[in-house]
């Protein structure tokens, strides 16, 4: 077996259970950085500071895998290892309320009773929104404890299930609510044909984060020693990939491209 340094260590000191790819990282770390440089240049050409939300999602999966990184070069570092997934865990809360927001303004912008099921675009916003928050809490708590290999890792899983458990509910709900969306703009007609590209893309999204979501449930329903957590191939595929697909697919069809006036924002005080 070729020589491994973030395993080859004192077994009281291990913190990797497989050998990390530093390589895969370098490469998630560039990809996930430009797409990030893409969102911060379409948000000042484009004047939408809202997509500052999506931002700081590009950032927490850069920072992730450049934490990732150094924890590999120091594997006996607890604190890379902690923050890099910490970061990942956290990172795609932000890739959901983005869609959340987003969603409102569309609301706003291509219906003309601005209302979905009853529910004025802010208050579909903030309401999904604040959804997303408790369901970060959930999580960070979760993550913190099964960071630590030396601590709850068992509990911290739980949690942490628990929290994404959560956001797939709110997801769940929230798509019905775009279905009736979609619905209204068919019916009134006469919409962009950007608008139904921006759905689309939220559509995606939304399956991104789901595929994401079950993939981790599956992944800690059997703990720390399910064959998931053991092997690296997985969490790039399942996981990263998945919110890559998301953050780019917003770089191709951009809210500010399609609702490129700034009424919207007036409309949101509340919130942003």
């Amino acid at each position: 077996m070729a020589h491994c340094p973030a395993v080859d260590v004192p077994e009281d000191q291990q913190l990797w259970i497989y050998c990390p790819s530093k390589a895969g990282a370098y490469v998630m770390t560039i990809v996930f950085a430009l797409t990030t440089v893409a969102h911060i240049a379409q948000a000042f050409i484009h004047r939408k500071p809202y997509t500052v939300v999506i931002i700081i999602a590009g950032i927490l999966q850069t920072l992730s895998y450049i934490m990732r990184i150094l924890s590999i070069e120091n594997p006996t570092s607890l604190g890379f290892y902690a923050i890099s997934l910490v970061l990942i865990l956290i990172a795609p809360i932000f890739t959901n309320a983005f869609v959340y927001m987003v969603m409102g303004r569309m609301t706003w912008n291509f219906t003309s009773k601005a209302k979905i099921g009853g529910v004025r675009p802010w208050r579909l916003g903030l309401i999904f929104v604040l959804l997303d928050i408790l369901s970060f809490f959930v999580q960070i708590i979760g993550g913190i404890k099964a960071a630590n290999p030396k601590g709850s890792t068992e509990a911290g899983f739980h949690i942490y299930m628990a929290g994404i458990a959560i956001q797939q509910l709110f997801i769940i709900i929230f798509f019905i609510f775009a279905l009736s969306f979609h619905r209204i703009m068919n019916h009134e007609g006469g919409k962009p044909k950007m608008a139904y590209a921006l759905l689309y893309t939220l559509y995606l999204s939304l399956l991104c984060i789901t595929i994401r979501v079950i993939f981790r449930l599956c992944e800690y329903a059997e703990g720390a020693k399910s064959p998931t957590v053991s092997h690296e191939i997985y969490q790039y595929l399942l996981d990263s990939l998945p919110m890559l697909v998301a953050l780019v697919s917003f770089n191709i069809i951009h809210p500010g491209v399609v609702m490129p006036d700034l009424q919207c924002l007036a409309c949101f005080p509340k919130i942003w």
